[in-house]
């Protein structure tokens, strides 16, 4: 089934939202963790996700389109229920399940956009950035075992 260019370029902006939404979550996580190589693994991740907006950008910008610049509402509103829940409660453990779970939700959309007819240009981009995340989210779940 063919896709359009619009529909494309609207995937990539839903993947940009997506990374966007990532390299805020991270970025707070990295401020409320308390042990320091939690600090530093968050602040990599969302430095990666900066990185990966910047890529999908470039390709919606290559297709023609306007590429977003910002993270979603849904993405704000997850960011500050996990500072208000990393306040609460125990700290670093329920700020592992919170970033597992914005990456369940990342790897969700980027499924969605895979099973799409992507240009030879962009799908080697989405499928890296897809491995990824998945191996991001991986290491988080073997962190909160750990921590339990």
């Amino acid at each position: 089934m063919a896709v359009n260019r619009e529909e494309i370029i609207a995937c990539l902006n839903d993947l940009i939202e997506s990374c966007r939404d990532g390299e805020q979550g991270f970025r707070s996580a990295a401020e409320h963790a308390k042990h320091e190589q939690l600090k530093e693994f968050f602040g990599r991740c969302s430095y990666q996700r900066a990185q990966f907006a910047s890529e999908l950008q470039a390709e919606v910008r290559q297709l023609g389109g306007d590429p977003n610049e910002k993270g979603s509402v849904t993405g704000m509103f997850h960011r500050g229920w996990m500072n208000l829940k990393s306040a609460v409660t125990r700290g670093d453990q329920s700020i592992l399940s919170e970033c597992e779970w914005g990456d369940d939700t990342a790897l969700r959309n980027y499924e969605r956009v895979l099973k799409q007819n992507l240009p030879p240009n962009v799908l080697p981009v989405v499928k890296h950035q897809y491995t990824e995340i998945k191996g991001t989210r991986n290491r988080i779940r073997e962190m909160e075992k750990l921590a339990a």
